[in-house]
């Protein structure tokens, strides 16, 4: 597994960190579409929305693996693959991102109530809200690590 995350054959994609930002955003909008399909196919009953899902699943791969190349699989490779420095960098993405999941998590559980003391029924807007928030929870990490990934130096 060190051996894959350690490939270089697509560095282009995600050697600048604008490349990096590009690329988390761009995993973030696969996402968010890939989710609400997901919904409108099971809640509505679409099979165009599951279709589209479907199409998307190839591309939130692709960027999905880009990320983690980006890391050199600081999230997917085990502790003792990792050294030191990588280590302390692990607990630091996973501590901001349990950070930001839960002011997420915290909102989101605020909107709920809200609209059920406005006097609407909870039950689906809670279920969608804990979808999110548990694609949010899984995905954080990823994103956070992306995001703070530092351009190689350049080889002379």
């Amino acid at each position: 597994m060190q051996e894959i995350m350690n490939r270089r054959e697509a560095a282009p994609l995600y050697a600048t960190g604008a490349r990096r930002r590009v690329l988390v955003v761009a995993h973030m909008a696969l996402t968010a579409a890939s989710l609400t399909a997901g919904l409108a196919s099971t809640v509505g009953g679409s099979m165009a929305a599951m279709w589209v899902m479907v199409a998307l699943l190839p591309p939130w791969c692709f960027a999905t693996g880009a990320i983690n190349a980006s890391t050199r699989g600081l999230l997917e490779l085990r502790r003792r693959a990792l050294d030191e420095r990588q280590r302390a960098e692990r607990s630091e993405v996973l501590a901001r991102a349990h950070r930001i999941t839960t002011g997420l998590l915290f909102v989101v559980a605020a909107a709920v109530v809200g609209y059920a003391l406005s006097g609407g029924s909870a039950g689906q807007p809670a279920l969608l809200a804990l979808v999110v928030g548990l694609v949010a929870h899984w995905l954080m990490p990823m994103w956070v690590a992306g995001l703070r990934v530092q351009d190689e130096p350049e080889e002379n």
